[in-house]
Formats: C-alpha cells, sequence, structure tokens
C-alpha cells in the first residue's frame, strides 16, 4: 500500500466550488470560504499523479497492520482516497470503529424484505458519533498549519467530539464551543463540558451560534471546525468506504442519512463521486436526505425547485426563503437536536450530491422520528432522535413506492442512544409531566412502542405474578421478545 509523503500533499489542493470562480489555493492556507467570492471549498486531489489503488479490496490489507495507529483508524486506513495530509501530521484517536449490522426488526417496520435493511452504527466512535470521521481530518489539518485554538458551534455532536480531540491528544489544543440557548440535549454538553471546552452560550439557536462564531474565528485567527471547513467533509467520506467495505464493495441500492447541516450527504456524495471517478465502483446508489419537518429547509428549496444546475443554483430561492425565516421570525424546531438547523451551511454541497446520487429529500416528523427511534432500540442498537430520521425517512419512501421492498437499504445512525436519555426516557417512561414537557409540548403521543416500566407493589407474590402475565402476554404476541 501506499503512504502519503509531505511532497503528495502537493497534488491536493483547495478550490472554490462556483464554476465561474473556481479560485484554487494551497492545502496550508486555512479559508473556510472562498476568499474571491465567498463560496464553499472542496479539497481536491490530482488523482492521475497519485497512487490510489485498482481496487477497494486492496485496503483491506491494512487489517493486519492494526498495530499502526493510521491503520487501526477507520478514517486513516483509506488515506489513499483523502491523500492531503502526510502521515506524520495525522491526528486520531482511534475512530472509525464502526458496525453494519443486519435490522430484519427494524425492515419490517420499514417494509423491507428481512435482510435487506442495513445501519451503519456510528455511534461506536470515541464522541459517541459520526463526527469523530470528520474531526480527525480537520484537526490533522489544523495541525498543518500550526493552528492551536479550534472553535465550532454547535447542537451538541460538533462540540463532543472537538472537545475529545483536543483533550485526548497532546498537541496543544484548545477548544471554544458555542451553543444556542437550550439547544443542546444534556448528553452531549456533559461530553464538551468533562472534557474541558471554554464553552459559550448565547441568546439564539444554531443559526445564530454559527454566524458568531464564523466572526469571532476569523477576528481572532481561530480555526473553524464546524463542516463548512471542507478537511472535515474529507474524513466524513470514509462512512461510506466502511459501508462499502462492511458489503464486500458492492455499493447497496440507497443511502438514507438524517439533513442538518448537511455536512454528511455532502461528504457522501464527494465520495461517490471521486470513487466513480477513480473507476472504483461501477455504479452509485441513490441518496435520501431527511430533515426533520421542523427544520424542513432543504424539502422546502428543492421543492420549490431548487437544483445543483451544474454548480449555479437559483441563489434567489434560497434567499427569499431566508428572508421569509427572518420576517415569520421562524426558529427550526424539533425534538431532534442534532438536525435542529434552519440555514444549513452545506446546502451548495448537498444539492450536488443529490444530482450526482439521483437523490431525493424527504421531511419527517417528531412523532415518526421516536417511534422509529423505538423500533431501531428494540433492534438492539440505541441511537439518538436524529438518527432515526434516516429510518423514519426510509419507511416514508417506502409507503410512497420510491423504495421497494427488494431494495438493500443503508440507513445511517449518526449518534449514540445516551447522546440524548432524555428524550428516550420521556417516550418509554411513566411520568406523564415529563412526558408533556418534553415530547407531548412537540403533538408527539404515545404510541405502541413505549417500554414502559411497570409499577408494582414492594411485595414478593405481586412481582412473581408480574412477571407471569407479562411472559404470558409476549408468548402472545402482546409485546416484543
Amino acid at each position: 500500500m501506499s503512504v502519503i509523503t509531505p511532497a503528495m500533499t502537493d497534488l491536493a489542493f483547495q478550490q472554490c466550488i462556483n464554476p465561474s470562480c473556481r479560485a484554487t489555493f494551497a492545502v496550508g492556507q486555512t479559508c473556510f470560504a472562498c476568499p474571491e467570492c465567498g463560496d464553499l471549498l472542496d479539497v481536491v486531489y490530482e488523482w492521475d499523479r497519485l497512487p490510489v489503488p485498482k481496487r477497494l479490496s486492496e485496503i483491506e490489507a491494512r487489517w493486519s497492520d492494526r498495530l499502526n495507529p493510521l491503520n487501526f483508524s477507520g478514517v486513516w486506513r483509506f488515506r489513499d482516497l483523502l491523500p492531503f495530509a502526510p502521515d506524520e501530521s495525522i491526528v486520531t484517536v482511534g475512530e472509525g470503529q464502526t458496525l453494519l449490522q443486519t435490522a430484519d426488526k427494524v425492515a419490517q417496520y420499514v417494509g423491507l424484505n428481512a435482510g435487506n435493511l442495513k445501519l451503519q452504527y456510528e455511534g461506536m466512535n470515541p464522541s459517541g458519533s459520526f463526527k469523530d470521521n470528520g474531526m480527525t481530518a480537520a484537526f490533522t489539518h489544523a495541525r498543518m498549519v500550526g493552528a492551536h485554538r479550534v472553535a465550532c458551534a454547535s447542537t451538541g455532536n460538533t462540540s463532543a467530539a472537538l472537545a475529545v480531540y483536543c483533550s485526548a491528544t497532546d498537541f496543544g489544543f484548545k477548544a471554544i464551543i458555542f451553543i444556542g440557548s437550550g439547544k443542546i440535549a444534556y448528553g452531549k454538553l456533559a461530553q464538551a463540558l468533562d472534557h474541558g471546552a471554554l464553552t459559550i452560550q448565547i441568546v439564539g439557536d444554531f443559526d445564530d451560534a454559527m454566524q458568531r462564531v464564523r466572526q469571532v474565528a476569523d477576528r481572532l485567527n481561530i480555526y473553524l471546525m464546524n463542516s463548512v471547513n471542507p478537511f472535515r467533509l474529507e474524513g466524513q467520506k470514509t462512512i461510506m468506504f466502511r459501508v462499502l467495505e462492511a458489503l464486500a464493495w458492492e455499493p447497496p441500492d440507497w443511502i438514507v442519512v438524517p439533513g442538518g447541516n448537511l455536512g454528511n450527504s455532502s461528504a457522501f456524495g464527494k465520495a461517490f463521486i471521486e470513487l466513480k471517478h477513480l473507476g472504483l465502483i461501477d455504479r452509485v446508489p441513490r441518496l435520501a436526505v431527511i430533515n426533520a419537518a421542523g427544520a424542513k429547509t432543504l424539502e422546502q428549496l428543492v421543492g420549490q425547485g431548487l437544483s445543483w444546475s451544474n454548480g449555479l443554483p437559483d441563489a434567489t430561492l434560497t434567499q427569499a426563503y431566508y428572508d421569509k425565516l427572518d420576517a415569520d421570525n421562524l426558529k427550526a424546531s424539533t425534538i431532534a437536536s442534532a438536525i435542529e438547523i434552519n440555514r444549513p451551511v452545506n446546502l451548495k454541497k448537498c444539492l450536488r450530491a443529490l444530482d450526482f446520487c439521483d437523490g431525493v429529500v424527504r421531511q419527517v416528523g417528531d412523532q415518526e422520528i421516536m417511534d422509529a427511534k423505538a423500533r431501531v432500540g428494540s433492534g438492539g442498537l440505541g441511537c439518538e432522535p436524529a438518527s432515526a430520521a434516516s429510518v423514519a425517512g426510509a419507511k416514508r419512501l417506502r409507503e410512497e413506492g420510491i423504495i421497494a421492498p427488494s431494495d438493500r437499504v443503508v440507513c445511517i445512525l449518526t449518534g449514540h442512544q445516551l447522546k440524548d436519555p432524555t428524550a428516550t426516557v420521556a417516550y418509554h417512561g411513566t411520568d406523564q409531566e415529563n412526558f408533556e414537557k418534553v415530547l407531548g409540548s412537540r403533538g408527539v403521543r404515545r404510541a405502541g412502542f413505549a417500554n414502559r416500566p411497570i409499577i408494582v407493589p414492594n411485595d414478593l407474590d405481586d412481582i412473581i405474578r408480574t412477571i407471569a402475565l407479562y411472559s404470558e402476554a409476549q408468548a402472545k404476541g402482546g409485546k416484543d421478545a
């Protein structure tokens, strides 16, 4: 296998995605928007001059050398496909040890044939979410350019991952985190606080925090770690590499992913564009991006006709939509806090991914999200609410006939169940007041999927009788075994 050397980093550069600009910048520059036109940047490679594998299966050879931290990493063992950094600059904490699980119980709920639904579980990452895939790449770039202070705006997972990489490595990184008021799950906030990050809570939502962190990063020359950073997306590409690896390099029919800031969908699209260009896959899966109904910018804009349009989407549609949000003072609102975002920074890159992958966009409500989350949990993999949007979206597309029962579908579970235990306990618990506060106020009703604790007197006979009745109900199919 090849090794990325300092000389090879000259074959990578940053490029504006606007076809009327296409300005280029060295990998060693830190610019999180095009200095010429303000558009998003890509990390681009001169593939014809780089040693890339002839087959994806060649990468499997690195599994035999897992004592090497770079080969142990589920991101950096694919470094031939994100060759912007020399090996000695890479920052890793062992990310990417994830699981693609066949989930027949969830497949039945969605309406797919047995064996046809897979759950890509990113909750096994060190910080408990997919964000580590991007953070390892962004921290690597930060180290390459000599950055020490790093910052992000976050609904939770980004801040947790940022704090982990600062505290678990010895490169002198200091974390600064911006969060909105009341817009972060305690499971995630606890990580940021526990790992020693400077946490600044502003009055406003994620979009407000994102605006401020970009201003602060620019003013104070702080390295920005949100997914507007193109190196973040390079790391997130590897989620698709691991999916393909787990499927013996045979692409599925569908990839279904939650929306939010649209970093994952953008990264996945870039991964498939590059793999197809390199001849490493012969067909591309379709992409489904699932918004929460309370944060449905992408679904609304695509429904109004917004598309990639060869890199020149109609900016007037987007601006008119944002102006209306402002005029009506509409804020994103969903139980799925990780995707509670009205102004996704990677909108344009996501449009490119949808175009290349023949993609679709849907929105699902909080009820659908929480019910899907319960079904995922009953199958053995707990996930946060935003993750379950992918399963709820697959179910919606199956009901519409867009996805067929025989299609092979991969749903991305972006974060661990314990990222937002409040929502889980409210859904399943017996405390009606807590339920109304957390879920009922959002229009979520108690469903047949709730696994409520059974309250019994502190009496041995009553306890034994309750267990017997429960066992009888299970035998009759009254509850899931």
